[in-house]
């Protein structure tokens, strides 16, 4: 039986904008100077370092990239109790390790499917734990199963989507390395589907890791060569709009970071244009694409580009009558922008709010994402401490004790 998320928090689990101030006066940095190096006044780190502003993620990067450590190493471990993550990714990274060795048997078609089911069933609900813990012996199983196929494409196909749902933990549980590794094994077997769209989708994910590190012009870079390429195969159907799709909108958060507003608009008129022709968001390769997503990352994108106002406006809506097709996560990350939506514009209550829906649409995800744990610290400082559901939130994220 898979172990049950922990909720309680054992101590307190410092923060993004925390570890800032940590890592900078262990390397002996004045504010001065890493403020400097990192393009922001001296006042605006201060207000990050002490919980008065969220360290946004290409805050991280920049703050990362100045005190000469990774994102994850700012980010820190937002576990409530990390023993028992450790022992489900060391299982994982053994079996990511010896991929052309796998341990267990060939299952029958009947098992092998139910497992596969289940694991898009548990990385759509954000049910990451289950997940984490399943992956490693359905991994086995898959890849066991395409090596007696002799070079059977749908087997191949099955090993890359599990691939990308171990992406998917390695992400959210802050394991760079490990996500990298994934990443390659997913290429690995993405190249014996010969489908252009499992292919894309290793690219997609290969994107995420440089968007996870800071390095949004090279994830850029990435997603234009994906979109060059798959078009090239000339695709067609609605795989072909999905991966596309779902490649324009990696582009629009890279360039959103990235403060390039020309690419940023570029790849979401991209998305638009495909998100037309599909009745409702479809999730393939484990890429959700359709008008219901990319309104969603409308919505991020205009939070990265420094327009809290257009996103609230855009959200409003949306909260009474959300799009059809979207998966719990999806969900979950769209109330985790409007919270920082909402706190950019100082609606400390419409924050709250919005946080509070996240916890209960996508608990998993709101615990442990780095941006609901920096907007909740800040609520947390901003005299918020006697809110009872604020310091419920708090609690299960490890911010208090």
């Amino acid at each position: 039986m898979p172990r049950a998320w922990k909720s309680d928090a054992m101590e307190k689990k410092p923060t993004a904008g925390e570890n800032i101030a940590v890592l900078r006066k262990a390397r002996g940095v004045g504010q001065a100077r890493l403020s400097r190096e990192m393009d922001i006044t001296i006042s605006y780190l201060s207000k990050i370092e002490t919980g008065l502003r969220p360290a946004t993620p290409p805050i991280v990067a920049s703050a990362a990239k100045a005190l000469r450590v990774t994102t994850a190493r700012v980010y820190g471990a937002p576990f409530s109790d990390p023993s028992e993550q450790s022992d489900l990714i060391t299982d994982l990274r053994g079996a990511v390790r010896k991929h052309t060795l796998p341990s267990e048997a060939t299952p029958s078609p009947d098992e092998l499917a139910a497992g596969l089911r289940e694991a898009a069933e548990l990385r759509a609900g954000t049910r990451y734990l289950e997940l984490l813990n399943k992956l490693p012996k359905l991994l086995g199983q898959a890849t066991a199963t395409a090596m007696d196929s002799r070079g059977d494409a749908v087997a191949w196909g099955q090993v890359a989507d599990l691939y990308g749902c171990a992406y998917t933990v390695a992400h959210r549980f802050a394991e760079p390395d490990l996500a990298d590794m994934i990443v390659s094994r997913q290429q690995w077997a993405a190249v014996r589907t010969w489908n252009p769209g499992a292919e894309a989708a290793a690219s997609w994910n290969e994107a995420g890791t440089h968007q996870s590190a800071g390095a949004y012009a090279d994830g850029l870079a990435i997603v234009e060569r994906a979109i060059s390429q798959y078009e090239r195969a000339q695709p067609t159907g609605c795989e072909a709009v999905v991966v596309l799709g779902a490649l324009h909108l990696r582009g629009v958060v890279l360039a959103s970071r990235h403060k390039d507003k020309n690419a940023t608009q570029a790849h979401l008129r991209g998305a638009k244009v495909l998100a037309e022709q599909l009745p409702q968001d479809m999730l393939l390769h484990n890429l959700t694409f359709g008008p219901g997503n990319t309104a969603l990352y409308e919505l991020a994108a205009h939070v990265e580009m420094k327009q809290p106002g257009k996103a609230v406006e855009m959200a409003t809506p949306m909260v009474k009558k959300m799009p059809v097709g979207l998966a719990r996560g999806r969900v979950g990350r769209f109330h985790i922008d409007r919270a920082r939506a909402h706190l950019a514009i100082k609606d400390l209550t419409g924050a709250e709010t919005a946080l509070k829906e996240a916890f209960a649409v996508s608990p998993q995800m709101a615990e442990i994402h780095p941006m609901s744990r920096e907007v909740l610290r800040v609520l947390f400082v901003l005299h918020q401490r006697a809110r009872p559901d604020l310091l419920a939130m708090a609690k299960r994220t490890g911010l208090t004790t």
